[in-house]
């Protein structure tokens, strides 16, 4: 499995890579752009992300319009659900407009920082990504 961590603060990237790294290899961008920049690179040689773990709160482009234009990409690709890359929004907010924001941008889940392991986890069990993973 291929995984992309998009998050402004270096300690939570560290942490979802230390939760993940045993499930998959892990890539790491910085912001939006960044993000946006690797997905459709990886989409173009062939190697597309399975998931991506989306922080909402970031500067410049935030989560929900990354998460925007990663649908926007697919989309155009021909690429539409249920293929579509899963994404986990993660944010320290706890606003219901937040959450209803992301899932209505076609978001596959969401958690509220800190991520606790065992709930990734089990998120990507429900998406049948890798089932061998324990929570």
């Amino acid at each position: 499995m291929k995984i992309l961590i998009v998050d402004d603060d270096g300690a939570n990237r560290l942490l979802l890579k230390r939760f993940l790294k045993d499930v998959g290899e892990c890539h790491v961008a910085e912001n939006g752009s960044e993000a946006l920049e690797a997905f459709g690179s990886a989409a173009q040689h062939g190697q597309p992300y399975d998931l991506v773990c989306l922080d909402i709160l970031m500067p410049g482009m935030d989560g929900q319009e990354t998460l925007k234009r990663i649908r926007a990409e697919e989309k155009a690709g021909g690429i539409l659900a249920p293929h579509t890359t899963r994404v986990i929004m993660t944010t320290a907010l706890r606003d219901m407009k937040e959450v209803m924001e992301a899932y209505g941008s076609l978001c596959d889940g969401y958690l509220v920082k800190p991520i606790e392991r065992n709930k990734l986890l089990g998120l990507i069990n429900q998406f049948g990504l890798a089932p061998a993973c324990k929570p």
